[in-house]
C-alpha cells in the first residue's frame, strides 16, 4: 500500500496500482488489507448517532406525515418538468433508480445523481408551505435535538469556517447565513464574538421569528429577491443541507455570488451522492427522497462551482452516520448485505469495535454521506 497528498493507492495482485475507493474496498479479497484500515486507523471526530438528531419517539409521527405529502405532491406529477444535468449542464444522463414516482439519473460525464423531472418552484413552495412532515420537524424533532446539533454538528462547521477566516487575515469579518432555519448556527456564530456581524436570509416566517428571538438581524426574503443594498456585502456566506433542494443550482450560486466580497469565502454542506450509505442502499438511501433533487459528490460539486464564479478552497466529508443508516436497514432486513460475510461481520458481528473506524476511514477518503465545502468568489467575478 501507498499513501500519497492526494489518495491512498494500493497494489492489485496483477502489479498495477488502483486508487483506494469503496468499490475497490468491497472487491478487496486481502483479508489483512481490509483489517488493516479497521483495526488501525484512530476516530477523533466528535461520535454522533441518529437519534441524537432524529429521535426515534418521533419517527413513526413522522414517516406517517410524510407519507401525507407524498400524496399531495403525486397529485402535480404531470407539472415535473426534465433537466439536464444540475452540476455541469450536461445532457447525456442514464437511468439510475426510482423512488416515490419520481425518477433519478445519473450524468454520463460527471456522475452527479438527479431528479429529472422534478418539481417546478413552484410546486415545491406549495410543498413545504403545507407539508406535514416539517411540521413535525418543527414542532419536534428540531427543538428537541438543537443542543446535540450545536454541538456535535454545527461547532465543529464553525471552527472550520473561522479557521479559515484566520488563514486569510479576515478580521471581524461580515457573516450571512442563507436559510438558517431555526437559526441554531447564526446563533453560535454570533456568541462567538468572531464576526464583526452577523445576519440571516429566511424566507419562512416562522424560521424568521425563531432567528429574530436569538438575537440576530433577519431578513426575510428569498435569495433571489434581495435587493441591491445588500450585494458584496458579505465577507463570508454559509448554508447547510440547501443546495440539494434547489431547482436551479447555478442560479442558487450566482445570488451567493451578489452577497459576497470579491474573494469572499462560501462554505456549505449537503449529501455526498458518492457517499456510502448511498452507495450501499441506493434508492433506500434516507438521501435520496423527493427534496434532495441534486445530489452532488466532490467531483462534479467542483464542477458546478468553477460554473458559477468560485475557486474550491477544500471539500470533505466529515459525515459520521453512514455506517449506523446502513446497518439500520440491515437490521431492519432492508438490504441485501446480511448476507455478505464481509458486511455481517462488520455491521452485525463486531459492530461495536469495528463500526466507528470504518466510519472514519470513510470521513478520511471522501467517501462518507455528507460533504462540506468551502469556495472563494473569484476575483474577476463582478
Amino acid at each position: 500500500m501507498v499513501m500519497l497528498s492526494h489518495g491512498t493507492w494500493f497494489k492489485r495482485n496483477d502489479g498495477k496500482f488502483k486508487e483506494l475507493n469503496f468499490s475497490s474496498i468491497k472487491r478487496c479479497r486481502n483479508k489483512s488489507f481490509k483489517k488493516y484500515y479497521f483495526y488501525k486507523m484512530t476516530n477523533n471526530t466528535k461520535s454522533l448517532s441518529l437519534n441524537e438528531i432524529r429521535s426515534d419517539d418521533f419517527r413513526l409521527m413522522q414517516e406517517n406525515a410524510y407519507k401525507n405529502d407524498l400524496v399531495r405532491l403525486h397529485r402535480r406529477l404531470d407539472e415535473f418538468v426534465s433537466t439536464p444535468c444540475p452540476a455541469c449542464g450536461g445532457q447525456n444522463s442514464n437511468y439510475h433508480f426510482e423512488k416515490y414516482k419520481c425518477m433519478f439519473l445519473e450524468c454520463v460525464a460527471c456522475a452527479t445523481i438527479f431528479m429529472s423531472p422534478r418539481p417546478t418552484p413552484d410546486v415545491m413552495d406549495d410543498y413545504y408551505s403545507n407539508s406535514e412532515n416539517y411540521a413535525i420537524w418543527n414542532k419536534y424533532i428540531f427543538p428537541k435535538s438543537e443542543a446535540n446539533r450545536r454541538e456535535k454538528i454545527c461547532r465543529p462547521n464553525l471552527d472550520r469556517i473561522i479557521d479559515e477566516c484566520k488563514k486569510r487575515g479576515l478580521k471581524k469579518p461580515a457573516f450571512l447565513e442563507i436559510g438558517p432555519g431555526f437559526g441554531t448556527f447564526s446563533a453560535l456564530a454570533n456568541d462567538s464574538g468572531y464576526f464583526g456581524n452577523v445576519s440571516v436570509v429566511e424566507r419562512t416566517p416562522s424560521m424568521a421569528d425563531a432567528c429574530r428571538a436569538k438575537g440576530l438581524h433577519v431578513v426575510e426574503s428569498a435569495l433571489e429577491e434581495i435587493t441591491h443594498d445588500f450585494f458584496e456585502t458579505a465577507d463570508v456566506v454559509a448554508c447547510f443541507e440547501v443546495i440539494e433542494h434547489v431547482f436551479e443550482p447555478i442560479n442558487f450560486l450566482s445570488g451567493i455570488s451578489r452577497m459576497l466580497k470579491p474573494s469572499g469565502l462560501f462554505m456549505f454542506t449537503c449529501p455526498n451522492g458518492k457517499g456510502f450509505d448511498t452507495e450501499m442502499l441506493r434508492d433506500a438511501s434516507p438521501s435520496v427522497d423527493t427534496e434532495h433533487v441534486n445530489l452532488f459528490n466532490p467531483q462534479s460539486i467542483a464542477v458546478l462551482l468553477n460554473r458559477a464564479g468560485f475557486d474550491v478552497v477544500s471539500v470533505e466529508t466529515p459525515g459520521q452516520l453512514d455506517v449506523e443508516l446502513v446497518r439500520r436497514s440491515v437490521l431492519e432486513n432492508k438490504t441485501y448485505l446480511k448476507e455478505d460475510p464481509f458486511w455481517r461481520t462488520l455491521f452485525i458481528e463486531k459492530f461495536d469495535s469495528l463500526g466507528a473506524d470504518f466510519q472514519r476511514f470513510l470521513i478520511e477518503h471522501k467517501l462518507s454521506g455528507n460533504m462540506r465545502v468551502i469556495a472563494r468568489k473569484n476575483i474577476n467575478v463582478s
